[in-house]
């Protein structure tokens, strides 16, 4: 078994997730910490063993006694952390989204592919096992040609205090507001639920138009030093490669559902429905000859490996990276166009 010594590169609330996930895989070591603020730094060190701390990447690099690095520095910042990693050789996994635009992440995806380096983001809905079992069906031809979706992420945080109080907590004040580079709801989740449905369909997207709103939050839309400026709900129309059309909205606002994931897909042979709700994955099926009843039924899922699984699998040359930072440029890209595409729509009179 080949050891991996594993660098951390930023040390908020998702690294204690990449920190225990990557603890609990034989072989990998724990080898350094990465963060700007000296005392979060030496806290996180000291929760999960790690023996040395770094105030930034080059003195990282610098020391150099390390073979990966899970970046988990925020949105805004992982083409800068990333790059010099790239370069130096080091095998990366990076939170998504990749960049906070199409350009950067091209620019991450062409030097991973220069450098060789194993090179992953981390989509974490991959992880759900009735999304892997439905892509595999779709592949294998189950549903036949796919002619229409409906995709959904619906969160509601901003309607109901399960995961804190938003308007208190600068952890979820700051994806409310551009200043500190949040791109709202469609960047934080779109980026997962855009992956969701085409990932499952097997196919690009090659159009996108997209509505994006922003409702009063506040007095003033204003908290403290946050201008609560993002967009809480998104909805897309997409037309997939073959011609395929499809729906997929985003928002912070589905009262009663704390963090569901949704898609319908339906092809000229059968239809899949896929869900992930209260953190647990269903996948249910209408094929022939049921399609004459309409009659669905549930679908056995084999568990699936995480993500931190699959990096270290990957970098033992056991399997492919997968997802690479080229789905995570191509997701990105289409984040901006619908991007583009609601400030357009913005500009139009109302009817």
């Amino acid at each position: 078994m080949t050891p991996v010594r594993l660098l951390i590169l930023g040390t908020g609330g998702m690294a204690n997730n990449h920190a225990e996930g990557f603890a609990g895989i034989a072989g990998v070591t724990l080898a350094g910490g990465v963060d700007t603020r000296p005392e979060q730094l030496a806290a996180f060190c000291a929760k999960h063993g790690i023996a040395r701390g770094f105030a930034s990447v080059e003195e990282a690099l610098a020391w150099g006694e390390f073979d990966a690095v899970t970046n988990v520095t925020p949105d805004a910042a992982h083409h800068a952390t990333t790059m010099p990693v790239l370069a130096a050789g080091k095998h990366l996994l990076c939170e998504k989204p990749l960049a906070t635009n199409a350009g950067d992440a091209a620019e991450m995806a062409a030097e991973a592919a220069r450098t060789g380096v194993v090179n992953m983001v981390n989509l974490s809905y991959r992880n759900v096992p009735a999304v892997q079992e439905a892509a595999r069906l779709v592949r294998d031809g189950a549903i036949g040609a796919i002619r229409h979706f409906e995709a959904s992420y619906l969160q509601s945080w901003l309607t109901q205090p399960a995961w804190g109080a938003w308007e208190k907590e600068p952890q979820w004040l700051w994806r409310l507001s551009t200043a500190h580079g949040s791109k709202g709801v469609l960047g934080d989740v779109g980026i997962h639920i855009l992956d969701f449905a085409t990932f499952v369909a097997g196919m690009p997207a090659t159009e996108v138009s997209c509505l994006l709103a922003t409702f009063g939050k506040a007095t003033g839309n204003r908290i403290g030093e946050y201008v609560l400026d993002a967009n809480d709900s998104a909805t897309m129309q997409l037309v997939l490669e073959n011609g395929a059309l499809g729906t997929v909205a985003a928002t912070r606002f589905a009262s009663g559902h704390l963090n569901d994931l949704r898609l319908r897909i339906y092809g000229d042979k059968g239809g899949l429905e896929v869900s992930f709700e209260r953190a647990e994955s269903r996948l249910r099926g209408c094929f022939a000859p049921d399609l004459q009843t309409a009659t669905w039924t549930d679908i056995p899922c084999p568990a699936v490996p995480t993500i931190y699984q699959r990096f270290i699998v990957a970098i033992r040359g056991e399997a492919g990276a997968e997802p690479d930072f080229a789905r995570g440029a191509v997701l990105q890209r289409l984040l901006d166009q619908a991007e583009a595409s609601a400030a357009q729509a913005g500009c139009k009179l109302p009817v």
